[in-house]
């Protein structure tokens, strides 16, 4: 249950950053926050109490499937993670540029400057 409660604490901070900051950097942070936060939840979900590896090792079907912890948010997670780094990546090399060609990371002031 705290692990929900933690995830939800963390996608409300990424959320927040995202909609109110005006700094190009907290967005990106604050968009990392909320896809973490994210991948919190996916994995809570897949866990289960003193559950085992998803790998055969012997049993039979029926007690397998019942003491396993589902492997599919795990397998979502890892492929979130690799996006998710691939787009702060993204958008980190925009806010250079950004910052470049404005000499700010304010969203209001690029927004005034390019009219």
């Amino acid at each position: 249950m705290i692990a929900y409660i933690a995830a939800v604490v963390i996608a409300a901070a990424g959320l927040y950053a995202v909609l109110m900051k005006d700094n190009v950097i907290k967005k990106i942070i604050g968009l990392s926050l909320f896809s973490n936060g994210i991948h919190l939840f996916l994995i809570s979900l897949g866990y289960r109490e003193g559950g085992i590896a998803p790998i055969m090792q012997g049993l039979d079907f029926m007690r397998f499937s019942s003491m396993a912890v589902d492997p599919l948010p795990q397998a979502l997670v890892l492929t979130s993670i690799v996006i998710n780094l691939s787009v702060s990546a993204v958008g980190l090399s925009i806010a250079i540029l950004l910052y470049r060609e404005f000499r700010t990371l304010d969203v209001r002031k690029i927004r005034e400057v390019r009219g």
